[in-house]
């Protein structure tokens, strides 16, 4: 019995997707639930599973081809059963053939089931034996890091890119130069154009200050291991930057709203985008509520969508919404940027690297920890001065971390 595998829905307002990867080719085994292909999206790549297990029979389009929703794009055939025999013998070949199909299907499993599209890249890119190396990730599953240290361990490097038809029959030569074409994947064209209409849209400007970090430090380095031990998670800047953040988008409420036609949406919730870096590009989900959640929970959830990332599973609701955004370029080494609204957004909110400077405190010089941090705001929206003063309410805030809990 052959079924069809069709786009499933892929979130509001989003009605195609492109064939990014096909992890199932005809007559490969497929498992119940067993992802067959990755999509991408505009802003995000999913997997398509198989609903029975069978035999992929049919590839219905092309790595690179858009599909609609509820497009058929593969075609599944289920096991038959055995062919009728003696009694006993009967039974026993159906055992024995279950067997066969049950390891087959472990086999499957281990290999390919649990594997996100950017482990199996690395496995491709690498040649190693998924079976081989030992997951460390939740439930034991295997990451893109274990697949990169399983071949570094053997001295492996990755192959090197096919050439091209034009270039395969031409013998190398020493010292020549050659160039690579590779499309842009859906999700990088989709950032590209996003980013591009928030600049030909807004008024963006950009105003900056710098935190002295000292106070968050110390709080850190008093509290990780009790934070760590209570809530299961460790006390990073994040957390920190969100909470202050909201405080001065309760103070500054322009900086939370959005310009829709001619009118100016508030909001009188607080969900923060976070920029995470992942294998395709820049996503950015959402930290939901964080004016009612505490330091832990955010942590939680910021951790959580940094793993996702990098495993691919996130999700369209988790990319959904968002009324401001933060970007920690510091992470990279930054030590100053003017970072680019993420449209409908009005705000953004850039960090960076935190290193020793002398400063004046108390008419003395002194070396302390600091950080510039840059809020780049759409000027049709939000005017200099309450661009500035958000700003300021989120450097007072770091600077003296007791404003975030007596809500000043």
């Amino acid at each position: 019995m052959a079924t069809e595998i069709k786009v499933p829905t892929l979130g509001e307002s989003v009605t195609e997707g492109t064939i990014g990867e096909w992890l199932k080719q005809p007559g490969d085994a497929v498992a119940v639930d067993e992802p067959i292909a990755s999509l991408e999206t505009d802003k995000v790549a999913i997997e398509v599973p198989s609903p029975i297990a069978g035999v992929m029979q049919e590839l219905k389009a092309e790595v690179g081809d858009t599909v609609e929703v509820g497009a058929v794009i593969a075609i599944v055939t289920a096991r038959a059963a055995p062919a009728a025999k003696g009694e006993e013998a009967g039974r026993k070949e159906q055992q024995a053939d279950e067997g066969k199909e049950e390891r087959s299907d472990a086999a499957s499993s281990d290999s390919s089931q649990t594997l996100s599209p950017a482990v199996r890249r690395a496995v491709l890119e690498h040649g190693i034996d998924p079976s081989t190396v030992k997951g460390t990730g939740k439930d034991g599953r295997l990451t893109k890091e274990d697949v990169i240290a399983a071949a570094k361990a053997k001295g492996d490097t990755p192959a090197p890119a096919a050439s091209t038809a034009s270039e395969a029959p031409a013998p190398a030569q020493a010292g020549a130069r050659g160039t690579e074409r590779v499309k842009m994947t859906r999700l990088r064209q989709t950032i590209a154009k996003r980013l591009k209409s928030a600049q030909d849209t807004a008024a963006l400007l950009t105003t900056f200050n710098d935190v002295d970090m000292t106070a968050v430090i110390e709080a850190r380095t008093k509290y990780k291991d009790l934070f760590a031990k209570k809530h299961d998670i460790k006390l990073g800047f994040m957390g920190f930057f969100a909470k202050a953040a909201h405080l001065a988008l309760k103070d500054v409420p322009s900086v939370n709203a959005q310009i829709d036609g001619d009118e100016i949406v508030y909001h009188d919730y607080v969900d923060i985008s976070v920029a995470v870096s992942a294998p395709n590009g820049l996503v950015v989900p959402v930290v939901r509520d964080v004016d009612k959640k505490g330091f832990a929970q955010i942590e939680k959830d910021i951790a959580d969508f940094g793993k996702r990332a990098r495993d691919g599973s996130l999700t369209m609701d988790d990319m959904s919404g968002g009324t401001f955004t933060i970007s920690n370029g510091g992470v990279f080494g930054s030590l100053m940027s003017t970072p680019i609204i993420n449209p409908p957004q009005s705000a953004v909110l850039g960090l960076h690297r935190i290193e020793d400077r002398p400063v004046v405190v108390g008419g003395e010089v002194v070396v302390r920890p600091m950080m510039y941090i840059a809020l780049s705001y759409d000027h049709r929206l939000i005017d200099g001065r309450e661009a500035v003063t958000a700003l300021k309410i989120i450097k007072e805030a770091i600077e003296d971390p007791t404003r975030m809990l007596i809500d000043l």
